[in-house]
């Protein structure tokens, strides 16, 4: 492989605003993977954020590069999944496995595709140092055959529409804007670019806590429970961000509420294979030597936390800490308190991206 922007890239980034600035680039923020892709003919290399390859993780994205993008490119995007549902980022997770006979299954029976949203370089030349307007021009002319695999995000200088799309794309499970200043080159790994991302609060049941792995007695994080209408809980997300002075004096405050899990709602012996619950004894997909077994708690305190969105019945990051909340009983912690975003289709943001 020979390009005029070589691999590995680490992706250029953006920061978080609270608005949407004016006078840039609009784009919806996709929730899959940070990818960038290099071909060279009938070499094709997909990047991620950290700079590892992905590309055994979707050989149907392979055989679409050499069928739809041009002879020599190096192109920033978003691997995604569309469902019905819009995005499915645990879809994407679940390749990220080691036998390539499960990889080619899912990749048979959920597709991925590919959104482009920077060019670094088409040919010979390299468009790092171009401005982004002129990099976006040159994308969309690039990619004007593409399809049905690759796609070009969406983009508009009008602020109007920004705003509508921040709200509108979120029924479809998209993260929210990005914003890119038309004047801007590309700088990998330098945080550049504006991100305006959702953010809502919720009162949860802390129903157990896993310890600090640089200490015994202080919280890594707080698992977090929300009741469903059947008055099962549901396990929803963590908090994680805390203070280390924080982890310890929770440590202590939290011994009294230490349960045994037979009389603890998730009982990990008791619960049927196959639902999605913290267990007693689990490991990382992505850290095979991560330990995420757990310490139950009666499931008594109630804390404020911050979060974008849901995924499913989980938050889909991890939330942070607002507030406890004394006042509030933990069986009126339910999910009607949630705001739901209006159900938007991928097909009605890119035309052509739907479920396959």
């Amino acid at each position: 492989m020979e390009l005029p922007v070589m691999p590995p890239v680490s992706p250029m980034l953006a920061k978080s605003v609270p608005t949407v600035p004016p006078g840039a680039s609009y784009e919806p923020k996709w929730d899959g993977f940070r990818s960038i892709c290099f071909r060279d003919g009938d070499e094709v290399e997909l990047g991620s954020r950290n700079e590892r390859p992905m590309t055994r993780y979707f050989p149907e994205l392979l055989a679409a590069c050499k069928a739809e993008l041009p002879e020599r490119c190096v192109i920033d995007g978003e691997i995604v999944i569309a469902t019905a549902h819009g995005l499915d980022f645990e879809a994407l997770q679940q390749r990220i496995h080691p036998a390539a006979s499960r990889i080619n299954m899912l990749a048979e029976k959920t597709p991925a595709a590919f959104i482009a949203f920077d060019l670094l370089a088409l040919g010979e030349n390299d468009y790092t140092r171009r401005p982004f307007a002129e990099r976006r021009a040159a994308l969309v002319d690039a990619l004007a055959g593409s399809g049905p695999s690759i796609h070009v995000t969406p983009a508009t200088t009008d602020l109007g529409t920004a705003q509508r799309w921040f709200e509108e794309f979120e029924g479809a499970g998209l993260d929210g804007i990005v914003a890119k200043p038309l004047t801007l080159t590309y700088q990998p790994d330098k945080r550049v670019m504006f991100k305006i991302k959702h953010e809502r609060t919720a009162d949860c049941v802390v129903a157990g806590y896993r310890v600090h792995k640089s200490s015994d007695d202080a919280i890594g994080s707080l698992l977090l429970g929300l009741y469903k209408d059947d008055g099962t809980l549901a396990s929803v997300g963590v908090i994680g961000a805390l203070p280390m002075a924080e982890r310890r004096r929770l440590f202590s405050e939290l011994q009294p509420l230490v349960t045994t899990f037979d009389n603890h709602p998730w009982n990990w012996a008791a619960h049927e294979a196959g639902q999605r619950t913290p267990r007693k004894n689990e490991f990382s997909r992505w850290n095979a030597g991560k330990d995420l077994s757990f310490v139950p708690l009666r499931p008594e305190r109630v804390v404020e936390v911050r979060y974008d969105y849901m995924e499913g019945e989980r938050f889909r990051h991890t939330a942070q800490f607002n507030r406890w909340r004394p006042d509030r009983d933990p069986r009126s912690c339910t999910y009607e308190q949630l705001e739901r975003p209006i159900t938007f289709s991928v097909g009605e943001i890119v035309p052509g991206l739907s479920p396959r």
